[in-house]
């Protein structure tokens, strides 16, 4: 195993160039509206997992409510669009925007707790979100749901065909990535795992623990109202069933397996999460029992999930001295 991340780490940029191009070669491989209906569910899910994962991986906050998010960017779009007319792009700035809003203005009172008081805050906060958009009529339309969602549309260009909404969800992975990655390989993504590893350390040198904190919640709230218009447009029909405590805990599920605090871990493991039930659809009724087999499995084997907590980047460092040394020698 060792090995193998020797290779990944010191062929990182290879294999980012490569599956890069993979995906972007897969829509014209793979022609089957079934096959990239499951590729697009897994471009978007892959976004919500790498926000989520900015909390639960990086900044080591367990979060039980991101699906509150997800929905808050749906109906954001789903009304401004159907209502004013708003173009797609339009649409995600605005979700972006009211889902860190309400980032914000949860992270504020919340984030000074810790442990399971955090998390059942959140858990309490998706549950009010998820009530608010099944009895506000007026607004959402409770249970009867949001229909004749407008498809995706850019610069007037309307994208209808299931490949060029794909080719849109990549793009959406690749800002994701883009943002955790620059996030992370930062001063601030410094300071935001040296508060995961001890906030109380973290604030004895001067880092502004709740600052960071609040401005990770921010920006992970920020993704998943991305993901959550990016699915009203492609599904043009929303309702409030969609994001509840359970879909919560499908995305907890997703961010722990592939990897705490690893942006390839969080794209394999909500890769392989997503495609597998596809495969096993006459166990779809157990698929709940599956996730949770899966978890207590992966606590007892390897907590930190699949490729939780290995850091490629010193791999790389290591690997790049010992070729120094050799060299010299």
């Amino acid at each position: 195993m060792n090995k193998i991340f020797e290779f990944c780490a010191w062929h990182s940029g290879k294999l980012t160039v490569g599956a890069l191009a993979l995906a972007i070669v897969f829509p014209f491989v793979f022609t089957s509206s079934y096959v990239l209906r499951i590729a697009i569910t897994v471009l978007m899910y892959i976004v919500l997992s790498l926000s989520l994962n900015l909390l639960v991986g990086f900044l080591g906050q367990m979060s039980m409510g991101h699906a509150a998010f997800w929905g808050i960017g749906a109906y954001t779009a789903a009304i401004l669009s159907t209502r004013l007319n708003l173009s797609s792009l339009g649409t995600f700035l605005a979700a972006m925007v009211v889902a860190g809003l309400f980032g914000l203005l949860l992270g504020l009172p919340v984030l000074k707790l810790k442990g399971y008081y955090l998390t059942v805050v959140t858990l309490g906060f998706c549950e009010i979100v998820r009530l608010v958009e099944l009895n506000w009529m007026d607004l959402t339309r409770g249970s009867l749901g949001i229909a004749a969602i407008p498809p995706l549309n850019f610069f007037g260009q309307i994208f209808k065909s299931s490949r060029s909404v794909y080719f849109v969800a990549l793009v959406l992975v690749v800002l994701a990535v883009y943002v955790v990655h620059s996030i992370i390989n930062s001063r601030v993504g410094l300071a935001v795992m040296s508060i995961r590893d001890d906030d109380v350390a973290a604030a004895s040198i001067g880092i502004p623990v709740f600052r960071y904190k609040v401005m990770v919640f921010i920006v992970a709230g920020m993704l998943a109202g991305l993901a959550g218009a990016f699915y009203a447009h492609y599904i043009s029909f929303i309702d409030p069933s969609g994001f509840t405590t359970s879909a919560s805990l499908d995305l907890v599920i997703l961010a722990i397996f592939g990897g705490q605090g690893s942006i390839p871990g969080a794209i394999l493991g909500t890769t392989l999460l997503t495609v597998l039930p596809e495969t096993m659809r006459s166990l779809m009724e157990y698929r709940q029992m599956i996730y949770g087999v899966i978890i207590v499995v992966m606590m007892l084997v390897k907590p930190d999930g699949l490729l939780g907590r290995v850091n490629f980047k010193y791999i790389r460092q290591r690997l790049q001295m010992k070729a120094e040394k050799e060299a010299k020698a």
